[in-house]
């Protein structure tokens, strides 16, 4: 080898050391991690993680190639390093020199730096696979043979009929009564032709064994899933008064991985080609699930240590039976039976309490979050920004609960004034040197008919009854002068339309985000507190960045410091023609428009000219 080659050889080692050790530096201060100058189980992986494009699939891949076998992978969101446990030492060795300095991985194809540290860093966690299941979870491997499993496909392939459409290009069929996607519901009044094949019908008394205590033993629903690699289902429950328990589904053709949610809880599920998944108590009416649109699974192997797997096709068969009457489980406020049972009962208990629950789940909330709220809200909504574009020089336009007041500078031609209640945002718009002042949305201190236009964006969905919801409304009214124009914006309780998601549910993005054991069961501490708030009725704790199971939810909002505090919002989510019912009632008002954006219902009104006598 030439001299020239050596030094060049050695000059590069000298500089992956340098990039390594300030890598090393940058995560020990971040995660105060500790590197080891002896070979570990532990390794971090420096320079490569989720913010940067690497994948666990594509990490485990570039693991294998060294030989050595991978117990766990620590992925930490937002992170530009991750973190792998090795088997044992040897396997542990073989991955460092395997991969430091030689592996490229990542999205932008980075050079991976490697260093053995003494453990996990805290925030790293558990691996999702050593969660229990949840309750009423059930896994059958194995529960038809392969014989069989040739006989259900070729039964639901030869009825005659083409398969009735695709969802985001996955093949749908139902047998029984058409399952609804959008409501997770069905129609009982409207059975289809094809009833459960009869092929099915060796499957139940194999339940036999676990069916003792179902409200049902045969179904009479099915939905046929024909999933390509790539393909997925969004997080949901089936409606509980559309279904008994318990749901049944048989994976065949190949393996998949199901994800099962509940408030920050996740847990993973490998379904086995050929098993039986059963979902039953808490498991089927208190758990979202869904598959991730993914080409590659993460899974355990027996031996405790996790690989990739490809995907392939899988077709899937769901046996529901119709319940045709009112659900009575053990969760009431999720179940949409005893929802609507009482509906009248709730308003009037939310009316009563008001006034404490917008304080202390609205107003004392926004206070203590106005910073870190502050930084999520920079970019105006463009329907909202064409909107004021459309007043004319010199208009005066008011922002009802402005907020950090981001809305305020739109329109430089016209004079924007904003008011909201919380004193923390405020401060960050009078920074800004914006036109603002205190007040609450049901009694605007502003002369009436002085305003030209006015906008109120996210607001009156925190006010807790009809009653002040109509009243801000009217508020707005009486300040607009004649002809003056108002646009109110107000989240849907369908967050998609078109098998589109809204913006909200589209951040419902895949990390790792486990804990600690302390920090698992700070949250099991917090989710009780969550789900049996004090002074007010109990209402149902939202999961952030899914569909909305109840019009009056509490959304959590989690700070972004150390202590990572949830605080609990009130919201009540519009249905679809909600908020014209409310501008109907106002005679003073003609209603001009009413759309759909992103998951709010929104409307624009205009204030009457009264004629002349």
């Amino acid at each position: 080898m030439h001299v020239e080659q050596q030094q060049q050889i050695v000059n590069n080692a000298k500089k992956a050391e340098k990039k390594r050790r300030r890598c090393l530096a940058i995560i020990k201060s971040d995660c105060d991690v500790s590197p080891s100058d002896t070979p570990t189980i532990y390794l971090a992986i420096l320079n490569v993680g989720l913010s940067n494009g690497l994948t666990e699939e594509r990490l485990l891949e570039a693991a294998a190639q060294t030989g050595g076998s991978i117990s766990e992978v620590a992925m930490l969101a937002g992170k530009s390093y991750c973190f792998l446990v090795c088997s044992t030492l040897e396997d542990s060795q073989l991955v460092f020199t395997g991969m430091h300095n030689v592996a490229t991985i990542g999205q932008l194809g980075a050079v991976a730096y490697l260093s053995y540290v003494q453990a996990l860093p805290a925030l790293a966690g558990k691996s999702e696979w050593n969660k229990p299941l949840p309750s009423g979870l059930i896994v059958l491997p194995d529960f038809v043979s392969e014989a069989e499993e040739e006989t259900l496909l070729k039964s639901i392939a030869d009825d005659g009929r083409s398969h009735e459409g695709t969802l985001k290009h996955r093949k749908v069929k139902h047998f029984g009564y058409e399952f609804l996607y959008g409501s997770n519901n069905v129609d009982p009044t409207r059975p289809l032709d094809q009833p459960v094949p009869s092929a099915c019908d060796f499957l139940w008394p194999r339940v036999g064994n676990f069916s003792s205590s179902w409200d049902w033993s045969k179904p009479d629903q099915l939905t046929v899933n024909e999933y390509e690699p790539g393909h997925g289902i969004p997080p949901h429950v089936d409606t509980h008064s559309a279904f008994f328990d318990p749901i049944l589904s048989l994976s065949l053709q190949s393996d998949v991985v199901m994800d099962f949610r509940r408030g920050e809880t996740q847990v993973q599920v490998k379904l086995p080609r050929r098993s039986l998944l059963i979902m039953s108590g808490e498991a089927r009416y208190d758990w979202t699930h869904c598959i991730k649109p993914k080409h590659i699974d993460v899974v355990p192997t027996p031996t405790g240590s996790l690989t990739t797997q490809v995907r392939s096709k899988r077709t899937s068969l769901t046996f529901r039976r119709l319940r045709r009457g009112c659900c009575n489980c053990s969760y009431p406020t999720l179940c949409d039976s005893q929802q609507s049972k009482v509906p009248q009962e709730l308003s009037t208990t939310l009316a009563d309490q008001a006034v404490s629950l917008e304080q202390q789940n609205v107003h004392e909330v926004y206070d203590k979050i106005a910073n870190h709220f502050s930084e999520t809200r920079h970019t105006p909504w463009p329907q909202v920004a064409q909107f004021l574009d459309g007043f004319d020089t010199a208009s005066v336009v008011l922002d009802v609960g402005c907020g950090n007041g981001k809305y305020l500078g739109c329109n430089a031609h016209v004079l924007a004034i904003g008011c909201d209640r919380s004193q923390g945002l405020l401060a960050v718009g009078r920074q800004r040197g914006q036109h603002l002042f205190r007040c609450d949305c049901l009694n605007v201190p502003v002369r009436s008919s002085s305003i030209d236009g006015c906008i109120s964006i996210a607001v009156i969905h925190h006010l807790a009854s009809a009653e002040r919801r109509l009243g801000a409304l009217r508020e707005m009214a009486r300040v607009l002068r004649p002809g003056g124009r108002a646009l109110v914006y107000v989240w849907a309780k369908e967050q998609r339309r078109n098998d589109k998601k809204s913006a909200y549910l589209r951040q419902n993005k895949a990390v790792n985000k486990e804990r600690t054991t302390e920090q698992v069961q700070r949250q099991k501490q917090q989710q009780q507190m969550e789900k049996q708030p004090q002074d007010h009725v109990a209402l149902p704790v939202h999961t952030n960045r899914t569909e909305f199971q109840q019009q009056d939810v509490l959304v959590p909002w989690k700070t972004k410091d150390e202590q990572r505090t949830t605080f609990l919002r009130y919201y009540h989510v519009f249905e679809e023609q909600e908020l014209e019912k409310l501008v109907a009632q106002l005679p003073e008002i003609e209603l001009k428009r009413s759309y759909y954006d992103q998951g709010n219902h929104c409307v624009i009104f205009e204030r009457k000219i009264q004629p002349r006598p």
